[in-house]
């Protein structure tokens, strides 16, 4: 029987099979095509420079074992590097490599000039040219879940997360996805679930990266032709967390690349946590391949806070900070800024300043002052309820009539009306809209957004009807 590269290769990966994990294997062995035996040379091909490196760094030894075994001490190897073309040429680029760590290796060989010829690992967060496969987090040890107040409005997405950072990929929340208007703490929760699994598990790799960053390490990956070291190294990461992944709408590449990526990991039990303004039946410009596996583990919305949790939150932020604050002053802040977290906590920054270069005590004249302030300065996002308020008043009807299940036109026009302002108008999701507009599902609102749209551009009356009701919301 004659001895060919496929047959030394097979019998290379069947003493390399029994001698690592079969996770392993199957990452870094699989993707290996043997392509020709010379002179007790066997040449073997890889994906990339990224996936070589891996090898030579961490077996090397085991696949010298394998070789000598099969074709004796004089055995050597060679690496094929096939660079993904991206420019149109006709012939992919190929780069020769001898294993480096092997006495009776001799110098590098190229076969067509490439532009960098020292292999340099490929890792987005590593200074080009710094030989370290060591990947850093990104996270942000200030959010953790200690900080992170429970409530009705998060109870959902909290719970989800501490279950994700006890048991990373080992839950039906794969991916996780935290859905919800701008500073209600997404960011927030997706650094927490990280930081509890680096402290639960410090052997997983973790990561943290906005969807607009990991945008433009891909757009950099194709300009530099290193497009497959850049899936590679994504594909290393045992919990990848992508924040605002809404970002991806109308990138078809970055979309592709993230679906392999994404598919890689689910496949091989790595944990995928994202975050979006808004949930996957809402999100345009997403393929629909993609927002499938959005939707495979856990979609957690998170709602503005009630009255007691943002009373929480204040007194928490001042006990962090080393303030004391009056009840009813906490209480005065806490009712009067609804909107988010974030504006919330800068009520109270503004107040403790104000308070501290001022030399003045913190009272309700001036905790009234810095709201009045801040409220003016804030884009204010009206409430579904306001929004139901307005409509109904407009159209001489009660609210409990415009969400009532009859059928008659007027009043399901002023209900459909209700629904697009609040898509307009709010951050809510399409299922809250309807949930909130007399319990209809997401489809019945999507329905209405049309409608409404359709009805605007045909009908001279309707049209007047959006006109004013958006004069009336936008005062």
């Amino acid at each position: 029987m004659s001895v060919t590269a496929q047959s030394v290769w097979d019998n290379c990966l069947s003493f390399i099979k029994d001698n690592i994990q079969p996770q392993a294997y199957k990452t870094w062995f699989e993707p290996i095509k043997p392509v020709k035996l010379t002179n007790k040379a066997l040449s073997i091909q890889v994906p990339s420079k990224f996936f070589y490196e891996w090898l030579e760094e961490h077996y090397v030894k085991l696949l010298k074992v394998a070789l000598v075994k099969e074709l004796g001490n004089t055995a050597r190897l060679v690496y094929i590097i096939k660079m993904e073309n991206t420019y149109g040429n006709k012939k992919p680029f190929t780069e020769k490599i001898p294993s480096a760590n092997r006495s009776n290796v001799k110098a590098q060989e190229i076969d067509v000039p490439i532009k960098n010829k020292s292999p340099e690992l490929k890792n987005p967060f590593i200074i080009p040219g710094i030989r370290n496969v060591k990947i850093e987090s990104q996270l942000n040890p200030n959010y953790n879940f200690d900080n992170f107040l429970e409530g009705d409005s998060n109870r959902l997405a909290r719970s989800a997360g501490m279950a994700v950072a006890n048991k990373p990929g080992g839950t039906s929340f794969n991916p996780l996805l935290i859905f919800g208007g701008v500073g209600l703490g997404k960011t927030h929760i997706a650094h927490a679930i990280g930081v509890e699994i680096k402290d639960k598990y410090p052997e997983k790799t973790v990561l943290y990266i906005s969807a607009e960053k990991f945008t433009q390490q891909y757009i950099e990956s194709v300009k530099k032709n290193t497009r497959n070291d850049f899936i590679h190294f994504y594909q290393l990461i045992d919990v990848l967390i992508i924040d605002d992944v809404q970002f991806f709408s109308g990138k078809s590449g970055t979309q592709d690349v993230f679906f392999h990526i994404f598919n890689h990991l689910h496949q091989n039990g790595k944990q995928v946590i994202l975050t979006s303004d808004k949930a996957p039946v809402d999100m345009q410009d997403i393929e629909q391949r993609l927002l499938s596996r959005f939707k495979w583990g856990l979609s957690a919305e998170l709602q503005t806070p009630d009255f007691e949790t943002r009373v929480s939150i204040v007194k928490n932020k001042l006990y962090r900070d080393g303030v004391e604050m009056p009840d009813d002053i906490v209480e005065y802040v806490a009712k009067n800024i609804k909107s988010n977290v974030r504006e919330l906590e800068g009520a109270i920054i503004s107040l403790i300043a104000q308070s501290s270069f001022n030399k003045k005590e913190v009272t309700i004249e001036l905790a009234k002052q810095v709201v009045e302030k801040f409220v003016k300065n804030t884009k204010r996002e009206v409430s579904i309820d306001y929004i139901q308020k307005v409509v109904s008043d407009y159209f001489q009807m009660d609210v409990s009539t415009l969400q009532s299940k009859t059928r008659k036109r007027h009043i399901v026009q002023a209900r459909q009306l209700a629904m697009f302002f609040a898509k307009k108008f709010t951050k809510a999701s399409l299922a809250s809209i309807g949930s909130q507009i007399g319990k209809r599902d997401h489809a019945t609102v999507l329905h209405a957004c049309k409608t409404v749209d359709n009805l605007s551009s045909t009908d001279k009356q309707f049209r007047k009807y959006v006109e004013d009701l958006t004069k009336k919301l936008s005062l």
